[in-house]
């Protein structure tokens, strides 16, 4: 059943936001933030099936770009189109629809200056293995997973996100669907009392109002939406097992009541290969679709269990990946990227906890080494937790959000600082293939990272790029040697300690750079250390 029409309608701003809801040109917002979302509301009809029967669009254009931007019903006769401004300047739009009291609206506003803490949308780097903001500032992923902590009471939701505020984390992974005990189950209308008894062409826009304020939430916070779509893990409300005109309307739905949040990324589904009612022919649609549905261009990844979908695919912009031992070396996870030939998370590497499966038990330094190992071999990593007084994850972090219990996150806070040190657009893996493990910048900042092991001292040999194949040649060879500077960092204790003096390295040989008169670096023999080279000022 469709709510009654609402009497008074509302107009705010939040997060970048300029929203009105009316049916005349001179009420809509005049000016907004590049990347923040302009937002206009119609009435329309409300009787009949508005999901399906009515269609609405705005054609947005400015500076000869043009951008068709599709609309949605929003309960109670109120329309939505939401659009987020890629470029400064005036924006004229003009609304198309298949209802005369919704066609040929139309109006303009000006996208004005960012304000603080607006960098606009992630987006691949043009290298293609690393991410940024579209101002240009890198974006060092430091992930977590939450499935269903949207879906819980707002208490349970705020506690998650005063959580957030105190930690590293840049990303959250979140469903749409429940998938653990939740407050919000309905994204349909419901037809009747049992767990299937609902109607996929009509959607419950409380449920997805509710959602897309955890979206702004995140967004406020500088942080990342990335939004699973479908899940295998609730297969007795099927939400995830729909039909294809069904799974279509959805993603339709989603990409416009969604996508304009500049903090959205789309992740089509977590282990995606469990859900045996889907094909790989029908991911391959699905993704086509959902492309095809969101101008705003967002981010677009999908998760496995067993099965790697082809990340080279031209609908796919970075590779989520399940992988726990991926990641126990850095020369594993390059190789991904080198397959995937785009940027690469491991979005899940087994979780820090004491649940009983092997997946959510890992000790906190377990899954600190992972990220580093991760960042060496020049890809991403992610994180969770499954810590329960009951040893049961669905009320865990991972399930359902509220406080964090493990040790691992400052680690990862102190790692990110590392990263946001580091060369720009990020760590790259230095001639991984002839097994130096180190990463960085070649002649300008090397890392090498030791995990468990506990060596006496690190030679301090680098690759020179001569004569392998996979490197250039110094811009130095033949002149000065190069200066650098060195740290040792204990990522477990998160300190870093100076090594006395500089190190002139020029080569020797074809193959390497070192440093005659200091061979080496001491080490105290302690698990869990690396070793950081930069290029000395001056």
């Amino acid at each position: 059943m469709i709510a009654s029409r609402r009497d008074v309608l509302i107009g705010s701003i939040a997060c970048g936001a300029a929203t009105v809801t009316s049916t005349h040109a001179a009420d809509m917002p005049t000016r907004v933030e590049r990347w923040g979302v302009w937002e206009a509301s119609f009435q329309g009809p409300f009787t009949g099936n508005p999901f399906d029967d009515v269609r609405i669009a705005a054609i947005l254009e400015s500076a000869g770009k043009q951008l068709r931007v599709p609309g949605f019903y929003d309960g109670d006769g109120i329309y939505r189109v939401r659009f987020s401004p890629p470029d400064l300047g005036q924006w004229r739009w003009t609304t198309e629809s298949n209802v005369s009291a919704l066609q040929g609206r139309s109006g303009s506003f000006d996208a004005v200056a960012p304000g603080a803490g607006n960098r606009g949308p992630v987006r691949v780097t043009p290298g293609g293995y690393h991410f940024a903001y579209a101002d240009g500032t890198p974006f060092r992923q430091i992930g977590t997973t939450s499935y269903s902590w949207a879906l819980q009471s707002d208490a349970k939701c705020a506690e998650t996100l005063a959580t957030l505020k105190a930690s590293p984390f840049n990303k959250m992974r979140m469903c749409v669907f429940p998938n653990v005990p939740s407050v919000a189950t309905n994204p349909f209308v419901r037809t009747g009392a049992g767990l299937r008894d609902w109607d996929p062409t009509r959607f419950d826009p409380a449920y997805f109002r509710r959602f897309e304020d955890r979206i702004r939430r995140l967004g406020a916070l500088g942080i990342e939406a990335d939004v699973i779509l479908y899940h295998p893990y609730d297969a007795k409300r099927g939400y995830s097992d729909m039909l294809r005109a069904d799974d279509e309307r959805y993603l339709r739905y989603a990409a416009a009541r969604f996508g304009a949040y500049r903090n959205v990324w789309w992740s089509m589904a977590n282990e995606y290969d469990v859900l045996t009612s889907k094909k790989m022919a029908d991911w391959d649609h699905l993704f086509q679709v959902l492309q095809a549905a969101d101008p705003h261009n967002r981010l677009r990844s999908i998760h496995q269990f067993d099965v790697y979908y082809d990340a080279r695919q031209p609908w796919i912009t970075h590779a989520s990946i399940q992988n726990n031992s991926a990641v126990l070396d850095d020369q594993r996870a390059a190789l991904h990227r080198d397959f995937a030939l785009k940027p690469v998370i491991f979005d899940e590497v087994a979780y820090e906890g004491n649940f009983g499966e092997p997946w959510g038990q890992l000790k906190a330094e377990e899954l600190v080494e992972r990220f580093w190992f991760g960042l060496v071999g020049g890809t991403y990593v992610g994180h969770s937790e499954t810590w329960d007084p009951n040893r049961d994850a669905r009320f865990s972090w991972l399930g359902q959000g509220g406080k964090l219990k493990g040790t691992s996150a400052p680690r990862l806070a102190f790692l990110r600082k590392i990263m946001e040190e580091g060369p720009v657009p990020g760590f790259d893996p230095i001639q991984g293939w002839w097994s130096y493990h180190l990463a960085g910048k070649p002649y300008e900042y090397y890392l090498r990272y030791f995990g468990k092991d506990t060596p006496r001292e690190w030679p301090v040999v680098l690759p020179s790029g001569a004569g392998t194949g996979h490197g250039r040649t110094p811009p130095d060879r033949g002149k000065d040697p190069i200066a650098f500077r060195g740290d040792i960092i204990d990522t477990w204790n998160m300190t870093i300690t100076p090594v006395d003096g500089i190190f002139h390295v020029s080569p020797r040989g074809e193959y390497d750079l070192v440093d005659p008169a200091r061979p080496a670096i001491q080490l105290p023999e302690k698990p869990y250390l690396a070793v950081r080279l930069v290029k000395a000022k001056g």
